[in-house]
Formats: structure tokens, sequence, C-alpha cells
């Protein structure tokens, strides 16, 4: 084996590909050029996790490097917040954060609430045509679905929907955002402020975190 295999781009092509896949879609969502995809992907296939045909990868799941590295990934990762947030972006679906995490983007990291390590449910919405990719992708990374506990998604999925990016992330627009603050004003009054300075929005909000003299 080659010891350059070990490294980030191949990690992300072995949790993106998918059974039948392409170089193309496959370049694509874990965001590579199309040669550098290609380089590692043949790579791979002289390990045999890959068949290759002319315009087509089939994925060998009973090959030992994707078994183990698939199993590093799992038991290194599955319980890392970051990861769940940061490996959405491989699976090549529609989707987009919403609820208390439209709050966290919006307010890029300054607000999060009622969440902690062993209940931090991940709030998305997810097009009703992926929800059976997405599930399997789950299912591969052992990622947890609306199980209300340890780190989860909780998930919506709809037929379709609009949203926005924020720093490149994508998330339920800024005003449908403070519309659900302002429907949850007493968890969000701090973020409602925060939001008002930020982007110069027009909110009525009278919080205003009181300062002591000492």
């Amino acid at each position: 084996m080659k010891l350059e295999l070990i490294n980030p781009h191949v990690s992300k092509i072995l949790i993106s590909v998918r059974k039948e896949d392409s170089i193309r879609a496959l370049s694509r969502r874990i965001s590579l050029s199309y040669g550098w995809t290609y380089k590692w992907v043949q790579d791979l296939a002289e390990l045999g996790v890959f068949n290759l045909t002319r315009m087509k990868i089939f994925l060998n799941e009973k090959n030992k490097f994707y078994q183990q590295t698939l199993k590093y990934i799992k038991e290194v990762l599955s319980n890392n917040i970051q990861f769940h947030y940061n490996v959405l972006a491989l699976f090549g679906i529609k989707y987009a954060f919403i609820k208390t995490d439209a709050v966290f983007v919006w307010t890029q990291g300054g607000y999060n609430i009622a969440r902690y390590r062993d209940f931090y449910p991940i709030f998305i919405k997810v097009i009703k045509k992926d929800k059976k990719i997405f599930e399997n992708y789950c299912k591969k990374l052992n990622l947890s679905l609306n199980k209300k506990k340890k780190i989860f998604f909780n998930v919506i999925y709809s037929e379709d929907f609009n949203f926005e990016y924020c720093n490149d992330v994508p998330v339920n627009s800024l005003n449908d955002t403070i519309d659900f603050m302002k429907k949850n004003k007493y968890n969000f009054e701090p973020a409602l402020e925060m939001i008002k300075e930020m982007y110069k929005k027009k909110i009525k909000i009278k919080y205003r975190e009181s300062v002591t003299n000492v």
C-alpha cells in the first residue's frame, strides 16, 4: 500500500463514495479537481477498493483497506460534534440548517443554547427525494437520527425548500431565522440582539445583558 493514500482526500472519497458512482460526481461532492480525484480513485482501485469501468466506479465494500478506514472514521469521528456538521457537505444532498442551528450559523457560532455532549441535536431539513441517500450515509458512518441522546440529527424532510448561504453554509434564510427566534424569544433574546447589531436589522428587542459595577 502507498503511504500517500493516508490523507484527507482519500478519507473524503471513502466517506462520500456510493456503491455505484462516477469520478465526476465524486469530484463535485468532495470539492476536489477531477484530475486529483481521478488519481486517488485509480490508486484505490489498485488496492481493490474500487472496480472501474470507463464511466463508473463500483465500490468493493468487503475490501480490507476500505473496511479498516471506515472503522477508524466511525470510532474516532462519529462522536465528534464538528464532524457531524462538516460531513454533510460530502453527501451530495440538498440540506440546510434550521431552528437552533440556523441561529448558531447566523450568529457565526456566537449563540448556542440547551445543548451539551450527552444531548446535542443538530437541526437540519433535507429534501425528501434525498431521504434514502441521507439515511444510507448515516448508517454507513454510524450517525444517529432522532435518538434524543448524545449527538444526533434532528431532521425534517421536505418536498422542497429555499435556503441561503452564510459563510458557505446552507441555512434557513435570515428572515425565517429571525421569525423562529421571535416565536421563542425567551430563549433567543440575546441572539436577536446579536443579529440586530451584526446585520443592521430593525428588530424590537429590549434584552440587554445587565452590567454590574463593582
